[in-house]
């Protein structure tokens, strides 16, 4: 194994060749900053109190989190509309392209069911129809994520969710509030955190419970994700597991160095336990890139955070692309970049990413924001089972079976078999009688 001398900016360099297997399942683990052993029972404390408290609760948390004292949680038409018009007519006009390319994609999703006979007289049909009532978390802290709010609300309005509630910590920036309205959410909220989940969950006095919950978060609110899941109190569904946001890119000797650098950073910066890859066959595009990290990292105002990040972060040699794209599948990265000399050759030999992003022109940032494909991605390796967020998270499929009386002649022989076999006698008798009646009509 070789390892280079690290400093601020730099990322730590291994040879994916000289690693034994336990080294390599090292160099591709999640930041150590993730889980702690306290956090279930904190997350579930707070679920706990808003289920006995409601309201009151909330205000309380907003108070002690936030440092917001509210009078009202949710949002008045007024408020809004004032909101709205202090947005400014570039973020206004920014959000309508996003909107348009977000609208063009998730509408081309649109369900198409099947319905068709198996054999004479067996028809199988699969429908869908939206989830009634759905809660979109968009996440506060140090920057308004104004995206989060196009990638939510715009697929439960496309798939027809009758009741779609938003919720974000005290004080909701004035673009968020915006993007809301243009995107047709029914109510907004001003309730973060673990608490924000649990009153989407269990309902309050205020807020409605809700059938789904969707959107990331932090850890607590991740983790309170996951409890009313598994609560016995409600239910309720989420979109998928969530943590800490992550890149991988594959690069070869034609990358630009530059190019590499911009886009690990701009995961970088979303926070000390996100995590950045790079996985190359040059080992001078590697140094190249440390350089470029170390320049670019001066000029960001949030550099620090991003430094954090890099300390967990890691570039990976590998023989070739072959290669690296099986370091990517074990890893199962939320955003993968490739940036080769032939990247759509190379995509054919991915198994497992959140989203895609392919060429020297094709930035994680633009499907953050507006190409059109969802942002709201598998992190943490899920992505190896769990599919990016689309129109049909926003559904519930289900299957319906008509039977003819030829089709229950053809099939009931069939099924009795199973059933007996099974010992399951009330399954078998279930065909029995009817084949019975069917019998006695033809006598």
């Amino acid at each position: 194994m070789t390892t280079n001398t690290m400093t601020s900016t730099q990322m730590q360099r291994l040879d994916w060749q000289a690693l034994n297997d336990q080294a390599r399942r090292e160099a591709l683990s999640r930041s150590p900053l993730i889980g702690d052993a306290n956090l279930e029972q904190q997350v579930k404390a707070i679920i706990d109190q808003v289920a006995s408290q409601g309201d009151v609760a909330l205000k309380a948390f907003s108070q002690k989190f936030d440092k917001v004292e509210l009078d009202a949680l949710r949002l008045s038409d007024a408020a809004i509309a004032a909101a709205s018009e202090r947005v400014t007519p570039e973020i206004k006009a920014a959000i309508e392209q996003a909107k348009q390319n977000i609208e063009t994609f998730h509408q081309a999703q649109a369900f198409k069911g099947i319905d068709l006979e198996t054999q004479a007289g067996v028809r199988c049909e699969l429908r869908s129809e939206p989830i009634e009532k759905v809660g979109l978390y968009i996440p506060g802290g140090s920057a308004p994520l104004i995206s989060t709010v196009l990638m939510l609300a715009l697929p439960a309005k496309i798939a027809g969710c009758e009741q779609r509630v938003l919720v974000s910590p005290p004080p909701i920036d004035d673009a968020i509030v915006y993007a809301a309205k243009a995107c047709g959410i029914t109510d907004i909220y001003q309730i973060g955190g673990a608490q924000a989940i649990a009153a989407l969950a269990q309902g309050t006095e205020s807020v409605p419970a809700v059938d789904k919950i969707f959107g990331p978060g932090n850890r607590y609110v991740t983790e309170a994700k996951r409890l009313v899941a598994q609560d016995s109190r409600c239910v309720v569904s989420i979109d998928m597991p969530a943590g800490p946001s992550e890149v991988l890119v594959i690069a070869d000797n034609e990358a630009n160095p530059d190019f590499i650098a911009a886009d690990l950073l701009s995961q970088a910066e979303h926070g000390p336990d996100s995590q950045v890859m790079l996985v190359t066959d040059s080992q001078t595009l590697a140094d190249a890139v440390n350089q470029s990290l170390g320049e670019q990292l001066a000029r960001l105002p949030r550099a620090e955070i991003a430094m954090q990040a890099l300390s967990a972060s890691r570039t990976l040699i590998v023989e070739d692309m072959a290669q690296a794209a099986e370091v990517s599948n074990r890893y199962g990265p939320e955003h993968l970049i490739i940036q080769t000399r032939a990247p759509r050759k190379l995509l054919s030999k991915i198994r497992a990413a959140g989203s895609v992003f392919l060429g020297a022109y094709t930035p994680e940032s633009v499907g953050d924001y507006a190409s059109g494909t969802n942002h709201v991605l598998p992190t943490y390796g899920y992505s190896r089972a769990v599919s990016s967020l689309s129109l049909a998270d926003f559904s519930r499929r289900f299957t319906v079976q008509e039977l003819s009386a030829e089709g229950l002649r053809g099939l009931g022989e069939c099924v009795m078999t199973l059933a007996s076999a099974e010992q399951l006698d009330a399954h078998r008798n279930a065909v029995a009688v009817r084949l019975a009646t069917l019998t006695g009509e033809e006598k």
